[in-house]
């Protein structure tokens, strides 16, 4: 059964975060992971998060290969660089 990461992102560390950004970029295909969307909140229509946050979402075959990404030795150490550049909140959603 599918599964999603859903992440929410508050950048505070723009050049820190562009390097997280380029260790992950294309990872997540490994795992069998694909790029649902990824963009910035523009209106807030319920709720307090910041316009501008950004949310991600990535899709994968099954919750294993989710959650194989989010443990491999190169998740992790793409996830060491962003260390104190972003607030970061990701959930995994099984469908």
């Amino acid at each position: 059964m599918p599964a999603f990461l859903v992440g929410t992102v508050r950048i505070t560390d723009a050049e820190a975060f562009a390097k997280y950004g380029a260790a992950i970029k294309g990872l997540s295909a490994n795992f069998g992971g694909e790029s649902i969307m990824a963009g910035a909140v523009t209106h807030v229509m319920e709720g307090n998060s910041p316009v501008g946050e950004r949310v991600v979402v990535s899709k994968f075959p099954t919750a294993e290969q989710a959650r194989a990404y989010l443990t491999s030795p190169a998740y992790l150490a793409a996830k060491a660089l962003r260390a104190g550049a972003a607030e970061i909140e990701l959930r995994l959603i099984e469908i």
